[in-house]
């Protein structure tokens, strides 16, 4: 241990520099921690003391780096759900698909209907259907906004069974616009406005495929660690938030012209 002991006698500035390495060595050598005599350790812990009360920054940048290493973490784990994952996400058949349905670049929404940034990102996916005709736009219920939105989500779930693509749009967009809170009736409205037959839509909420459906995005949303709408996938990329059109354009136009949501 006469490296603390140096360290104590060296300028501050020096100090500085060889105390992290110094505690790194210090932590990671339980043996020699415990051959430390009493005198030896109440010294280094003075020296790192005095270290980290003169240079706080290092632990601001050390808890910088451990957050930046834990987001990367994260973000690997989740790239590999997605491509585990890939058929129940991307190809369902408990899924509604907009835009091109054989698009080479494909983005996933999950939303609740009674989420306030849901409605605000409904005109984001439609600028990103109206300008990117290569994008195929998958729409997932993730009811996690009380029982209200499971039972909207549901009625969604049974209309797939009559609507698809630019029907199930117009069902999609009046419900998501509704004013106040949405559950089942407000669900069975927006169907009737939007031309279902009401009596295959109530049988076709009594089918296995309805709860079915809602099963396996829950399980997919579990496996990626969702907690909120809206929550995303461009690529393989998992986006978490209202992110905006701007950043989910860039995702898209860097998928276009390199292949990944972030080009080198």
């Amino acid at each position: 241990m006469q490296i603390f002991k140096f360290l104590a006698r060296m300028s501050p500035l020096r100090s500085a520099v060889l105390a992290v390495p110094a505690m790194a060595l210090l932590m990671a050598a339980p043996a020699a921690q415990a051959q430390m005599k009493p005198a030896q350790r109440s010294e280094i812990e003075t020296i790192i003391k005095e270290y980290l009360l003169n240079n706080p920054e290092v632990l601001r940048d050390a808890l910088v780096e451990m957050e930046k290493r834990s987001k990367a973490e994260e973000a690997s784990q989740r790239q590999k759900a997605v491509a585990d994952l890939s058929p129940k996400i991307f190809d369902s058949t408990h899924q509604v698909v907009l835009g091109n349905p054989k698009g080479k670049i494909q983005m996933v929404e999950f939303f609740d209907y009674n989420c306030g940034y849901c409605k605000k990102a409904m005109t984001d996916m439609m600028e990103i259907l109206s300008k990117n005709s290569d994008v195929k736009v998958v729409l997932k219920e993730f009811p996690v906004l009380g029982p209200g939105s499971v039972e909207a989500a549901q009625v969604a779930s049974a209309l797939r069974q009559q609507f698809d693509g630019e029907k199930y749009l117009a069902f999609h967009q009046r419900l998501l616009q509704s004013r106040g809170q949405v559950a089942k009736a407000q669900a069975m409205a927006a169907a009737k406005a939007s031309g279902a037959d009401m009596d295959k839509l109530e049988a076709a909420l009594k089918t296995p495929a309805v709860s079915a459906g809602l099963s396996e995005v829950m399980q997919i949303a579990d496996t990626l660690s969702l907690t909120g709408t809206p929550s995303y996938i461009v690529g393989d990329e998992v986006v978490i938030g209202a992110v905006g059109l701007p950043n989910l354009q860039a995702k898209i136009d860097n998928l276009r012209k390199c292949g990944k949501t972030a080009c080198g």
